[in-house]
């Protein structure tokens, strides 16, 4: 790992500078020609912040001078390394061009036409092997023969990989474009996954084959330029072969590093933290700085906040590199808004905006920022202007549909919501933000629909899994809810308000010992610490209602404690020490039953008592065990660590000292009145009526603060005139 964050260091260094230059202007022409054209977009932006290349000479003449054309400018479009290559794509040049034309009208299947016959389906080997018998047949047959006819045949004619490539992507999109004709509208009857691309599995046999093939030959000249393994990775990954689509990616970004397309399937593989880092231990992947690009942007997309600290190291060395980077800086922002630190992240979109006002990329988090800071003009702001650049964009849908949503418009934002889902069903945010709507409109069965497809998507989404919970919660399946709570906790696990739910419903199924577990865990995760110099990494674990532009600095060194989860607790422990100490006097009453038992036997038998009279006494005696515990019950023990746990919450309605704390809610009121009630039981009647003088004060419990006071003063002149 070390050598790979060593680019810091030589973040200005001239040659790493040029050989970046070169290595993401080649991948661009090649990503082009490949119609791979996100990925194409991608490597043009980060050449585009590349800083400018100092030159001594004059840059008009040298302009003008065609014998000397820049390095990093040179075509890259003809495989130079590789003459076998180079000669069948100069041999294949009018056909791939034809080709070309096709896909960018989006003709898939006449492209894919060019170069593979419609009569020979992709994969279909049955011709080849025709061909092979009746070859076979007319050649002598010799040993050398016969070993040769055993070798795997190519299912595809003989072919450049870059017009191979061409056309069976091509097949793949042709497969993808009719799954979604088929499927229709968004939540319909046929869009429930039944709907597949009906390409994949002649994708993948083909591409089997030719593999084979291509290894058996194990020829020096013929060597592998990567893409085909990306599109082998891309056919497995969709038909649900996870493990050995990881192993074609990997394969390919080893042959071609800055093929960004190749890493977001990649980390798309992934599910968890740790399957990154063991990823990342594996010494798989290729040491260059693509792999700190893929590891700051597979943390992002995992929404990981525990390694917030070398996340953000690593987009500020990445940085340093391409300075005016807006796919960086996007990562630094959602890293930010996953982080909770919703001011920076808001002020880091507004800076990309101001700089590319028609960039819609990312947009749709932008929304989801300004939703959450109740920033409705800002937000107006960016409706407008998504639909003044492109009103049939996904992220435009989506960023008028939050604006439909903060306006309490729900319908009118699941329309937008489905609209956006139409332009593109794998479209993360449209479905977690439509299941949200769907919980405001009471349509229950709805959301878990839209959540589940949101989870079908991301299974890393946990705001998917933490819906799911929601509206099990709602429909009274405490089950259901624990299992997708529980996996919301996994993805988040430094987010107390996962584990405020998980433990709520611990609480509802009656299992206090899990829900006390849960809450403490919530308390843990919602700690909050802040240092001198505000390192962002320190911040990512603030608890509910610390984050957002109202939000007050916490002093530093400090650290707060939900007083909702403290009360919790609290209430939690009071009644299961309230059951055990009922279980401490059933047991007595028991065993007191048994004494009088016997001794009415023992009487029954010396002097023949009546029942009656001893049923009597045994009564008096358990009526005597309930209404007077003895000293040594567990009843203060059990108050005095309630009060302890609720005395944990700050005092937070005194206008003097540092202002730490969360300030007067109702959970603290309630804490403060079962103190009062507390210090009034033990005597302590100045502490008692100082607590509900307080409350009196705070608005919340007042009338039972009144009632307290009152009842503490005529205790203490009760005592005054005792003496």
């Amino acid at each position: 790992m070390a050598a790979r964050h060593s680019f810091g260091a030589a973040a200005t260094d001239p040659e790493l500078i040029a050989e970046l230059r070169d290595r993401l202007t080649e991948v661009c022409i090649k990503c082009s020609e490949r119609c791979l054209y996100q990925s194409a977009k991608w490597a043009a932006e980060l050449l585009d912040s590349l800083p400018e290349q100092e030159d001594s000479h004059d840059g008009d003449s040298q302009m003008l001078n065609a014998d000397a054309p820049q390095s990093s400018y040179r075509t890259f479009s003809t495989s130079y390394d590789d003459p076998i290559e180079a000669s069948l794509e100069a041999r294949e040049a009018p056909k791939y061009l034809l080709a070309k034309t096709y896909f960018d009208t989006k003709e898939y299947d006449r492209c894919a036409a060019v170069f593979i016959s419609p009569a020979i389906p992709a994969g279909g080997l049955a011709i080849f092997d025709t061909a092979k018998s009746r070859q076979a047949a007319s050649s002598v047959k010799t040993a050398g023969k016969a070993k040769a006819d055993d070798a795997p045949v190519s299912p595809y004619p003989r072919l450049s990989q870059k017009s191979l490539f061409l056309a069976l992507y091509a097949k793949y999109l042709s497969g993808e474009k009719r799954k979604e004709e088929e499927t229709e509208m968004v939540l319909g009857p046929a869009d429930g996954g039944q709907t597949v691309n009906r390409e994949l599995p002649t994708l993948a046999r083909g591409l089997e084959g030719y593999f084979r093939h291509r290894d058996a030959e194990q020829s020096s000249q013929n060597r592998s330029q990567g893409w085909l393994e990306f599109l082998y990775g891309i056919v497995l990954a969709r038909s649900k072969q996870e493990a050995a689509a990881q192993n074609w990616l990997v394969r390919s970004v080893r042959l071609q590093p800055y093929l960004w397309g190749a890493w977001e399937e990649l980390a798309a593989l992934l599910s968890t933290v740790d399957d990154l880092h063991a990823q990342l231990a594996s010494n798989l992947l290729p040491n260059n700085i693509m792999t700190i690009i893929y590891q700051t942007h597979a943390a992002v997309d995992l929404f990981s906040t525990n390694d917030a600290s070398q996340t953000f190291s690593s987009l500020q060395t990445l940085l340093s590199i391409f300075p005016t980077s807006t796919f960086l800086l996007t990562q630094m922002a959602l890293c930010h808004y996953h982080s909770k630190d919703f001011d920076t992240s808001s002020a880091i979109f507004a800076d990309i905006l101001t700089t590319h006002p028609y960039r819609l990329d990312a947009l749709d988090h932008y929304s989801n920022i300004l939703y959450v800071m109740e920033d409705r003009p800002r937000l107006s702001f960016l409706v407008h202007l998504a639909t003044s650049v492109d009103k049939f964009r996904p992220e435009t849908c989506v960023v008028v549909g939050n604006y439909y949503s903060i306006c309490s418009q729900h319908e009118k934002a699941v329309m937008y919501f489905r609209r956006a889902l139409t332009l593109d069903r794998s479209f993360l945010s449209a479905w977690t933000l439509m299941g949200h709507e769907y919980i405001e409109l009471k349509n229950t069965h709805a959301a878990i629909e839209s959540y589940r497809r949101a989870v079908d998507v991301n299974r890393k989404d946990y705001r998917a899994w933490y819906g799911l919970g929601q509206a099990y919660e709602v429909l009274d399946m405490g089950f259901y809810a624990l299992f997708y709570y529980q996996r919301a906790a996994g993805l988040r696990p430094y987010d107390p308000k996962m584990w405020q739910a998980v433990g709520s419903c611990y609480t509802k199924m009656g299992r206090d010992d899990q829900a006390i577990k849960a809450l403490k865990r919530a308390l843990v995760a919602g700690t909050y610490f802040e240092t001198a110099d505000n390192s962002p990494q320190q911040s990512f674990a603030a608890s509910i209602g610390t984050s957002g532009p109202k939000a007050k600095k916490r002093p530093t060194g400090r650290k707060l404690l939900d007083p909702e989860t403290l009360h919790s607790i609290a209430a939690l422990k009071g009644v299961k020490k309230a059951e055990k100490s009922l279980r401490k006097r059933a047991k007595k009453e028991a065993r007191k039953a048994d004494i009088a038992a016997e001794r009415r036997r023992h009487r029954d038998a010396t002097a023949g008592a009546s029942y009656n009279d001893e049923g009597a006494e045994v009564a008096d005696d358990a009526t005597d065990v309930i209404s007077s515990p003895s000293e040594g019950d567990s009843e203060s023990e059990d108050e005095e660590d309630m009060q302890q746990q609720a005395g944990a919450i700050p005092n937070n309605s005194q206008e003097g000292g540092d202002g730490f704390g969360t300030g007067t809610t109702p959970t603290t009121s309630k804490a403060r009145l079962w103190l009062a009630r507390y210090a009034f039981r033990k005597g302590d009647l100045d502490r008692a009526e100082r607590l509900a003088e307080e409350l009196c004060a705070d608005g919340f419990e007042v009338e039972e603060a009144k009632s307290l006071v009152r009842m503490t003063r005529g205790q203490r002149e009760v005592e005054e005139g005792a003496l």
